[in-house]
């Protein structure tokens, strides 16, 4: 078995240095989280499962140079996953936008948007509807 490639990686930190047991590490295709000294805690996200990515930074987070990226995931285990206080958090979250996209171009995955309707039933929008056919473009 091949150890995994880890392509960024950081703990979260308390006053901007790496005060914590909680570790942060990407793959190609996978985001981890690990928490604890003595038990550990070992969390991953699959990066195809990714929807959304959000990013926070406190005026105390921004003084030291640290921040929050928000991993929501379709994930049922994690759907939620903070990776907090990490050091460069706008070139963390642009690295995992762009492994995101990768691996969801890989696995040949499209995604629709879905628009509600005022009494809460669901419809796609035409316009953003990605359709695709076999063989010669339909006029």
């Amino acid at each position: 078995m091949e150890p995994i490639e880890h392509l960024w990686k950081d703990r979260k930190r308390r006053l901007g240095l790496p005060l914590s047991f909680t570790r942060y590490f990407l793959s190609e295709d996978r985001l981890f989280c690990e928490t604890g000294l003595l038990n550990l805690k070992a969390d991953e996200v699959l990066l195809y499962r990714v929807q959304d990515l959000e990013l926070t930074m406190t005026l105390g987070q921004r003084i030291f140079g640290v921040g929050t990226v928000c991993v929501h995931s379709s994930d049922k285990s994690i759907p939620h996953l903070d990776l907090k206080n990490v050091k460069n958090p706008r070139q963390v979250k642009e690295l995992i936008h762009q492994k995101v996209e990768r691996a969801k171009e890989r696995r040949r995955m499209r995604t629709t948007e879905l628009l509600s309707h005022e009494d809460g039933t669901c419809c796609h929008d035409e316009d953003e509807l990605d359709i695709v056919t076999d063989g010669d473009d339909v006029d």
